[in-house]
Parts: C-alpha cells; structure tokens; sequence
C-alpha cells in the first residue's frame, strides 16, 4: 500500500548492510520509490545515514550530500588490503617503525585542509556508468583516480604504543576515510588499513539522535514514520 510518508530518516546503521540495502528495504516498508539517502556508508561502517524519503527530501539530495562530516575510525599499521580495511584481502605486510604521539600528530596535520587523495579501487565511484568496485571485483585494471577534499582537522588520536592508531576526523564531501588512513599510515613509513569505521555526524545531524538500523527490516510501518523529520537543514 502506497504512503504519503515525507522526510528525513536518521538510521544508526549496522556493520554489514550497505546504504543501498537500507534504500531498499525502506522502499517495501514506506510503500514509497521515492527514497535517497546523504552519502554511502561502507559494510563495514557503522553510523549515520540520513534516509531522504518522498520528493521534498529527495529534492535537497545534493545540499546533504555536500555537509561536512564527521567519522571516528581505527587503523591497524603494517598490513595493507586490497579495500583498505578489513575486509579486504591482505596484500602486504610491512614494519612498523617506533613511533610517538608526536610524530602522529604532526602527519596528520600535513592531512589537513585541502588533500588529493586516492579514490579506493573498492569504491561505489562510477567510470564509464560502472562501479569501481565491480570492476575490481571481475580484475579489470582500473587507473588510479584521484579526488581533492577538505580535511578540517584530526582529533583525539590515541596510539596504542604498537600498531593501533584512534582518530576522530572532520572532512568535507568526498572523503574516503580508508584512503585518508593509509595515507597517515604511509606517512609514517608504513601502510595499514581501517579495522573500524563510524559516522557521527553528517552537517547538524548527529548519530545520537538515529533510529536503530537494525529495526528497519522488522519494525511496522508506523514505528519507521513516526521517525521521520522535517526535511530542513
């Protein structure tokens, strides 16, 4: 049965579904076509996905996916994968050199404000009308591509003293945060990839204010519309 449902759906997502499958199944359970959202999350990522629902909010799609961000992320040093996270494939291990907070801190400062950086060859990034990852996923060599963000600055980085390095990171549009964490790692005369990923915040919204992802399959559909939302920014 068709509904009338109109605006913004804040979803906590769970590690494992993609931001296509969330479109999906809010399409069954709203009875709508009508449904975007504000920027992919990975599977692997967790966090805020802002489900636009009906022709009000699908109309801003753009302005959304333009707000800046904000991840809180984990990246293991000395393994790289062919997704730069983890699960991917490991490609190569490599020494991790003594490190200290300081020399973290100062490469990433030279990550801040306007970075080129690598678009993953796992990506939804499109060549030709084709994904890159389903490129890489059939081996089909994929030029290097390559993108310019804003990176607004790292915080509370934490270092276990071995491998392990905790930030949080403000970025603007466009940011792969994969990408951005084997660059740090390189920085450091290393590599490494993410072993954990969460969005936070997208513009004015925030993660804590999200309706369980997890309920989105299972929950009638007047739970899902009582969490909807003037579709403002």
């Amino acid at each position: 049965m068709p509904t009338n449902a109109s605006g913004l759906l804040l979803l906590d997502k769970p590690q494992g579904f993609t931001s296509n499958d969330a479109v999906a199944v809010a399409r069954r359970a709203l009875g709508t076509k009508c449904i975007g959202h504000s920027g992919t999350l990975d599977p692997m990522a967790t966090g805020l996905l802002i489900l636009l629902v009906g022709r009000a909010a699908t109309r801003l799609q753009e302005r959304f996916l333009k707000l800046p961000k904000v991840y809180r992320a984990e990246l293991y040093l000395g393994t790289d994968t062919d997704t730069w996270e983890a699960q991917g494939t490991p490609l190569q291990n490599l020494p991790v050199p003594p490190l200290s907070m300081a020399q973290i801190m100062a490469a990433a400062q030279t990550l801040t404000g306007p970075v080129r950086q690598q678009i993953p060859p796992f990506s939804a990034k499109k060549i030709n009308g084709r994904k890159m990852y389903d490129l890489a996923r059939e081996g089909q060599p994929v030029q290097d591509r390559f993108n310019t963000v804003q990176i607004d600055g790292w915080e509370d980085l934490s270092f276990d003293g071995k491998d392990k390095i905790s930030f949080t990171l403000r970025c603007g549009c466009g940011t792969y945060v994969r990408s951005l964490g084997r660059m740090l790692a390189q920085k450091l005369g290393t590599t490494g990839h993410l072993t954990a990923l969460r969005r936070l915040q997208i513009g004015p919204f925030s993660v804590e204010h999200a309706w369980d992802g997890r309920k989105l399959k299972t929950a009638p559909r007047e739970e899902i519309v009582q969490w909807l939302q003037e579709p403002a920014i």
